[in-house]
């Protein structure tokens, strides 16, 4: 006796569930290699944002401890896995043309 479903619809059963898993193991990996390819290439004088959402500027790194300066004459040291990303650099607002600019 036949259950009366398709094979195809059997077969989609299981295969969407393991396109999916397949699907978030390469994106889970292409993201991990963007993250160590920013790490690996900071600079001295780039504007970075922690993981945690703290914005600096970066002052030096040795080996895997990067400082970062928050605020002037404020210096912090975090781990460089900590760095998340990159942000590009602002101007400071008190600059005529930004935007909050008092002119």
């Amino acid at each position: 006796m036949s259950n009366g479903g398709s094979p195809i619809a059997s077969l989609l059963i299981f295969a969407l569930p393991v396109l999916l898993i397949i699907f978030m193991v390469f994106n889970q990996r292409r993201r991990q290699r963007e993250v160590q390819t920013l790490q690996a290439g900071l600079a001295v004088g780039d504007e970075v944002c922690t993981t945690s959402g703290l914005f600096g500027t970066v002052r030096s790194i040795q080996d895997s401890v990067v400082t970062l300066e928050v605020a002037p004459g404020v210096v912090l040291r975090f781990d460089r896995r900590a760095i998340g990303l990159k942000t590009p650099a602002t101007t400071a607002p008190d600059q005529p043309g930004t935007p909050g600019a008092t002119e």
